[in-house]
């Protein structure tokens, strides 16, 4: 996808169109780290939080409770 860097203000930047958010799964707000490599690439990672150890635990023994039947029968 080529893409071309537009003046913004006192700044320059990409566009990046609504089809090419949706494929990188960002929206407007979003965080992403930026690295600059050798040779000038550019990458751009989404930064994703990631649920906290305690939201997990709690799914998992609650999915162990809603599942102790079934999983009695599978063990």
């Amino acid at each position: 996808m080529v893409k071309t860097i537009s003046k913004i203000g006192n700044s320059q930047g990409l566009m990046f169109d609504a089809a090419l958010m949706d494929m990188a799964r960002l929206k407007a707000g979003d965080q992403v780290n930026v690295e600059v490599h050798e040779g000038g690439t550019i990458t751009l990672t989404p930064l994703r939080p990631r649920p906290a150890r305690a939201e997990v635990s709690q799914v998992i023994q609650a999915t162990m409770k809603d599942y102790a039947r079934t999983m009695k029968r599978l063990a």
